[in-house]
C-alpha cells in the first residue's frame, strides 16, 4: 500500500497538512516518500531523515540559544542618555535600524506561521521553520529591549516603518509575497503555483534576510567595534547569526525544491529572479544614503553600494544565478568574523553557563 493513500487530502492540489484523517493500517513512512513541497506522506512522522541538513540546522539552533535580557545594557544606557557620547548622526542610526528591525521580524514571523509553514511539506524542514519562527519574536523581543532600555519613544520606533519612507519601502516591498500564499485559495501543486511559492521564498530568504539586513547589521556592529553601543551591538550580532542560518536554511529548500521541480526553474523565471535581487539591491542602497547621509563610523554609501553588489554575486551564486558585479569585492571582511564563533573570544562568555556554547557552528553570510 502507497504511503500516498495513507491520508486523505483534504484538497486536490498541493501536499499533505498534517491533519488529515487517520487511516488505521497505513503503511509506514519511507524515505522517498518524502518531498520539500507537494507530499502527501504523514507529516506527522519526523523520521526516517530524507533532508538531513535540515534538521543539523534545527540541532545548530537550539545550540545557539539566547535571551535578550541576558545581555548587559547598562554602558548603552549611560551613552544613550548622556549629552555629548553620541553624534546626531549615529543616534539617526540607531533610531532607524531600530525602526526597521523592529517589525521587520515580525514581517518575517507572520510571513513563516501563516504562510510558508502550510506549503513546506517536510517534517524535518518543519521542525526547523518551528525554530526559526522562535527565533524571530526572540528577534523582536531583543529590538523590544533595547528600545526599552534606552527609554526611546517606544511608539515612534515600532511605527517607524509606516512613517519613515527609508524604512517603508523595504516592509513595502515584501509585503506582496506573502499575501499571496496566506491566500486560504492558493495551494501549490501546479507549476504556476510552485513557481509563485519558490518565487516568494526567495524574495524572504534571498532579499529580505539576505540583503536588506546586512547595511543595517553593519552599522550597528560598527559601532560596538568602536567601544559604542556595545550591547545593543552584542544583541545584533546573536540575531545576524541567526538571519545567516535562516537564510542558509532557506537558500538549501530553495535549491531542493529547483532539484525536485525542474520545470519551474526557466530562462524567464530566473531573469525575473535576478531582476528582483537587482531591485533589493536597489532599496538597501536607498536605505544606506538615507540612514547615513555625510559618511559615519568609517563608511559611506559608496562602501555600502559595493558590499551590496558583493552580497547580491553570492545570493545568485547560492541559487544558481549568474552574478551581476563582476569583480565585486567586500569592503567590510570583519562582517565575516562577526558570524565566526571560532574566530574570536568565546561570544557567550557572558551568558549562563548551562547553555550550550555555539563554538562548533560554521556561518556563512
Amino acid at each position: 500500500m502507497s504511503n500516498a493513500s495513507s491520508f486523505e487530502n483534504t484538497h486536490a492540489e498541493g501536499g499533505a497538512t498534517g491533519l488529515e484523517s487517520l487511516v488505521m493500517g497505513a503503511s509506514r513512512i519511507r524515505v522517498d516518500d518524502k518531498r520539500i513541497i507537494n507530499c502527501h506522506a504523514d507529516l506527522n512522522q519526523l523520521v526516517p531523515f530524507k533532508y538531513q541538513w535540515a534538521w543539523q540546522k534545527y540541532l545548530h539552533a537550539c545550540a545557539n540559544h539566547w535571551m535578550p535580557n541576558e545581555i548587559n545594557m547598562s554602558a548603552d544606557i549611560a551613552l544613550w542618555k548622556s549629552l555629548d557620547g553620541l553624534t546626531e548622526d549615529e543616534r539617526l542610526i540607531i533610531k532607524r535600524n531600530l525602526g526597521f528591525f523592529a517589525t521587520a521580524d515580525s514581517l518575517v514571523a507572520n510571513n513563516l506561521v501563516l504562510a510558508v509553514y502550510r506549503h513546506i511539506t517536510n517534517p524535518e524542514c518543519r521542525q526547523y521553520l518551528l525554530r526559526q519562527a522562535f527565533e524571530e519574536a526572540l528577534h523582536t523581543h531583543a529590538y523590544q529591549h533595547v528600545i526599552e532600555s534606552l527609554g526611546m519613544d517606544e511608539a515612534e520606533v515600532f511605527n517607524m516603518y509606516r512613517e519613515v519612507p527609508a524604512v517603508a519601502r523595504k516592509a513595502a516591498w515584501s509585503l506582496p509575497y506573502t499575501q499571496s500564499l496566506a491566500d486560504p485559495n492558493f495551494h501549490t501543486g501546479t507549476p504556476e503555483n510552485n513557481q509563485r511559492l519558490l518565487r516568494d521564498l526567495i524574495a524572504f530568504y534571498v532579499v529580505f534576510e539576505g540583503i536588506f539586513f546586512y547595511v543595517g547589521f553593519t552599522q550597528i556592529l560598527s559601532m560596538g567595534r568602536r567601544n559604542k553601543m556595545t550591547g545593543t551591538s552584542e544583541q545584533f550580532q546573536y540575531i545576524l547569526r541567526d538571519e545567516s542560518m535562516h537564510m542558509n536554511f532557506g537558500i538549501d529548500v530553495i535549491n531542493q525544491i529547483k532539484i525536485e521541480n525542474p520545470d519551474i526553474w526557466t530562462d524567464s523565471f530566473k531573469q525575473e529572479i535576478i531582476q528582483m535581487i537587482l531591485d533589493g539591491v536597489d532599496l538597501e542602497l536607498q536605505y544606506a544614503i538615507d540612514t547615513m547621509p555625510r559618511g559615519i563610523l568609517g563608511m559611506n554609501a559608496e562602501m555600502f553600494k559595493e558590499y551590496l553588489h558583493f552580497i547580491a554575486n553570492r545570493r545568485c551564486a547560492q541559487i544558481g544565478l549568474t552574478q551581476q558585479f563582476p569583480g565585486a569585492t567586500n569592503p567590510f571582511p570583519w562582517m565575516s568574523e562577526m558570524m565566526d564563533l571560532k574566530k574570536e573570544k568565546n561570544f557567550f562568555e557572558t551568558r549562563v553557563t548551562e547553555y550550550q556554547t555555539g563554538g562548533t557552528l560554521s556561518w556563512d553570510e
